[in-house]
């Protein structure tokens, strides 16, 4: 019996033990409260260096390109992802999704416009449906020259149309240069506006640009930029308008080798993104962004130069025949009666643009 009693004793003073050691254990497992030292530190951090924010997990949001990998829209893009990311020290990250593989242009808009994705380069044709206003900016023959549309553009008239989207969800952040457009066409050189009548001519899906092709005499057919090779060698159409690195770089002067230049627009890029995907950033990261995005306009224009130039040589090495105008004249009184249809409403704004020196 007393055997019994010592060995329960025994028992029971090894279950004490255990238990307080496991005690002991978990206490120590226990994360240790942060001294307030730490605390003083990190806000001497923040007193030394307010602009750029410490880093944190980085965010990364995506730019859909319908132009290829070296197209200058594309370097444009490239260059302004390169600077956001460099000023954000590596925090915020753009990756450029060039060759439509987010979707061709319009469908881009449209996911921009929800949030599904943040930034796109368009041509400013299609926007011109979310903001009529827009349409004063690709009035035929509506600038002088090249320089004269850029003082426009970087001016406060340019500011105003950037402006002009926002109630769309969309925020405008800066001009790309999208040159000079021109008709091309494989059935006959056009020299006239007789000559146009009857074509079959691509156009962006823009009403007023399907006015200006019906002002000249042929017959407007929208259809998705990707869509346009294959529809000029089948047949479905018989030309396009766009300028010369669009010609050449999508290779529609191997299909419609008559390239007349009537310079009847001067259709700005323009650099969006989406309000729903800036409006949950710091009112510090947007300026980062939209200064990244004015900023990447120089080496785009440059670039665009450059390949406006190379593009020429190239289609004319391989045999194109580049009309030349002696006057556009006939094609502007063609089209006047847009001005009114279109910008009726903005009569003093396109004498603004007009005066503009």
């Amino acid at each position: 019996m007393l055997k019994r009693v010592l060995a329960l004793s025994i028992a029971v003073v090894f279950m004490f033990a255990v238990f307080a050691a496991c005690g002991q254990t978990a206490q120590k497992q226990e994360p240790a409260p942060q001294p307030k030292a730490d605390e003083n530190k990190t806000e001497d951090k923040k007193a030394e260096a307010p602009a750029p924010k410490p880093s944190g997990e980085q965010i990364v949001l995506r730019l859909g390109e319908t132009h290829p990998a070296d197209y200058p829209t594309t370097l444009g893009d490239k260059e302004f992802a390169r600077l956001v990311e460099e000023r954000t020290n590596g925090r915020i990250k753009i990756e450029v999704y060039h060759g439509a593989q987010l979707g061709e242009e319009k469908a881009v808009i449209e996911q921009v416009q929800f949030g599904a994705i943040d930034f796109t380069r368009v041509s400013l044709s299609p926007l011109a449906e979310f903001s009529k206003k827009m349409n004063v900016l690709q009035l035929p023959y509506l600038y002088r020259n090249a320089d004269h549309m850029w003082k426009v553009l970087n001016g406060p008239i340019g500011d105003e149309f950037l402006k002009s989207i926002e109630d769309a969800n969309f925020v405008g952040l800066t001009w790309y240069d999208g040159g000079a457009r021109n008709f091309y066409n494989s059935k006959r050189p056009i020299k006239s506006v007789a000559d146009m009548k009857g074509l079959k001519i691509r156009v962006q899906e823009s009403k007023l640009m399907m006015e200006l092709v019906k002002a000249l005499g042929a017959s407007p057919t929208p259809m998705p930029y990707g869509e346009v090779y294959s529809g000029l060698q089948t047949g479905v159409i018989d030309g396009a308008e766009n300028n010369w690195p669009s010609y050449d770089t999508s290779s529609h002067y191997e299909v419609a080798k008559y390239y007349t230049l009537d310079e009847h627009t001067r259709v700005p890029e323009i650099l969006i993104a989406s309000k729903m995907s800036m409006d949950k950033l710091s009112k510090e990261d947007q300026e980062i962004i939209k200064q990244a995005a004015r900023d990447s306009q120089k080496l785009q224009r440059e670039e665009w130069a450059k390949k406006e130039k190379e593009s020429e040589k190239k289609v004319r090495d391989a045999g194109c025949e580049i009309i030349e105008l002696e006057s556009n004249e006939e094609f502007q009184k063609a089209v006047a009666p847009l001005y009114d249809e279109f910008a009726g409403d903005y009569k003093d704004l396109i004498q603004k643009i007009k005066d503009t020196k």
